[in-house]
């Protein structure tokens, strides 16, 4: 899951203690996930007032019936930016570098902005559910699972 170009949900504090989800993309990295920020994203500013927070990633092809969930929990740090694995980042979603639409990396991405930031998170417990059998019951289960084990 962590190598698919999907979408992680960052589950943060902000100062008030209010709760703030954002939608972000990843890389797996060096035993952390890191996401994208700048100095003055919100996720940012949540992580620099409590660092504590939850990374959500799902995995759901309903045709194929894969339903995979992975919580990632523990305590997160902002990072200067790193062009190199920003640029990493954005060939997970956007694939080879020759492809990518110049509008948006010189007015959107910026990869070489000096506020940019990378939110890093080495996770201290995972969670993870696979409930891909929800369509094809356990004998069809993917990845395989004995019936004896689905419950």
């Amino acid at each position: 899951m962590l190598a698919l170009p999907i979408i992680a949900t960052l589950a943060a504090a902000s100062k008030d203690g209010a709760p703030r989800n954002a939608p972000m993309w990843f890389i797996w990295e060096d035993g952390a996930i890191w996401l994208l920020g700048s100095t003055d994203a919100s996720s940012v500013k949540c992580i620099n007032n409590d660092p504590r927070c939850a990374i959500e990633i799902v995995h759901f092809d309903n045709t194929a019936g894969v339903l995979l969930h992975l919580e990632l929990r523990g305590e997160a740090s902002t990072e200067p930016m790193s062009p190199a694995r920003f640029r990493q980042l954005l060939k997970k979603y956007l694939c080879d570098e020759e492809s990518w639409n110049s509008w948006f990396i010189e007015n959107v991405a910026m990869i070489g902005k000096p506020d940019g930031r990378l939110i890093k998170l080495k996770p201290q417990s995972f969670f993870t559910n696979n409930v891909s059998y929800f369509r094809t019951g356990p004998d069809f289960a993917w990845p395989p699972v004995s019936s004896k084990t689905a419950t």
